[in-house]
């Protein structure tokens, strides 16, 4: 195997990324200023009014969707985080998996009904996550810079990439689970696709579909720390310093509030999905 010459994999890779920067420079610039307006427009929402207000208003929204023990849990899990003075860096955070899920359930959830509606595009996606599933999520951060610069955009491009697989195969897996009788009868009844698709096939694929998004939203939040490493503000800064500087206090407060908000985040997405 020596004398076999190596596949210039890493080169073919550069060239497309140059040739990409080159001729899709004003896409990108538009996708940036996109992206970016909406992390900051999220973050000027959750940042707008007094920590305590907000605390109050996600209590209240836990308690309606889920239980007082949900909202209690709220409460002190976020007062805790404005004890420790890691508020407005959470909320950063907060905004930006925000804007990745968002944007993945935009994308995702339309792709999974693709794939759902074709094996041709189901077996073309397949491999591209299984690519996006297995790749070390450091890997996406190197395009993403290239082609985004440093700042929270590329860290939620990266997002993007590495949390949208679940809602697209859970999706897909969701509605390919309709029993057949049912779109045999719906189709007798003379439904339309797209009345087949919204009020048969979407409706009881939901609790399938939003176990997706719940993971979705899960590692769009596990990319936080990763983030920090191309200059995303946020709780993820704080562990990356603490890492760099060996600062096992500061990491760990930062760790807390990060654990607050994924367990705030996974139980208000289950509490809302079972209500429906």
């Amino acid at each position: 195997m020596n004398n076999v010459p190596k596949l210039p994999i890493g080169d073919w890779v550069e060239s497309v990324e140059d040739w990409l920067t080159d001729h899709l420079g004003p896409l990108f610039d538009f996708i940036r200023a996109v992206i970016g307006g909406m992390v900051d427009g999220i973050e000027v929402a959750l940042t707008a009014a007094p920590s305590l207000v907000l605390i109050v208003l996600i209590a209240a929204l836990a308690y309606w969707i889920g239980k007082w023990k949900l909202a209690a849990f709220a409460v002190i899990g976020l007062l805790l985080i404005d004890n420790l003075g890691l508020w407005e860096p959470s909320m950063q955070s907060l905004a930006l998996v925000l804007t990745a899920s968002i944007l993945s359930i935009v994308f995702g959830v339309p792709i999974g009904i693709a794939c759902a509606r074709s094996n041709a595009v189901r077996n073309t996606v397949t491999p591209i996550l299984d690519f996006m599933q297995t790749m070390p999520a450091f890997v996406y951060l190197l395009p993403a810079v290239s082609f985004f610069s440093l700042g929270v955009v590329p860290g939620v491009i990266a997002s993007i990439i590495f949390a949208i697989p679940p809602t697209i195969r859970l999706t897909n897996l969701g509605i390919r689970q309709v029993p057949g009788e049912l779109t045999e009868a719906a189709d007798a009844f003379g439904s339309s696709p797209a009345q087949k698709l919204f009020k048969l096939q979407l409706p009881i694929a939901m609790p399938t579909m939003m176990a997706g998004i719940n993971q979705t939203i899960m590692l769009a939040l596990s990319m936080v720390v990763i983030s920090s490493m191309i200059g995303a503000q946020g709780v993820g800064a704080y562990v990356y310093r603490a890492v760099t500087q060996a600062k096992t206090g500061v990491g760990f407060e930062a760790g807390i509030a990060i654990v607050i908000m994924a367990i705030l985040l996974d139980r208000l997405t289950q509490s809302a999905f079972k209500k429906k």
